[in-house]
């Protein structure tokens, strides 16, 4: 049950974000904004991908809730979202 409660904070969190950058600068700051939300802290986001911009109480109430679930994964999921996410990385440096 944990985790389709989470599902709506992610939604609103990545529409958020998605809706926060601009088309020049999206793809380096959805992947910054998701290795910070992988490995980083909540105070991280707000002074990293997400510093320049006026984050509201209730997106941060979302963020929060959202790194929750994602800091409450099984090691080897998130271990394999790190992977996914350094392997998407990888192919973007390519193009």
């Amino acid at each position: 049950m944990k985790g389709s409660s989470c599902l709506l904070p992610a939604a609103l969190a990545l529409l958020c974000v998605c809706g926060l950058a601009t088309a020049g600068d999206n793809d380096e700051f959805f992947m910054e904004f998701l290795q910070t939300l992988l490995v980083g802290t909540p105070d991280e986001l707000y002074e990293g991908p997400l510093g320049k911009h006026d984050v509201n109480e209730d997106a941060r109430a979302a963020l929060t809730e959202l790194k929750s679930c994602i800091d409450g994964l099984q090691p080897v999921h998130k271990e394999e979202l790190v992977k996914l996410l350094v392997q998407v990385l990888g192919n973007s440096d390519d193009a």
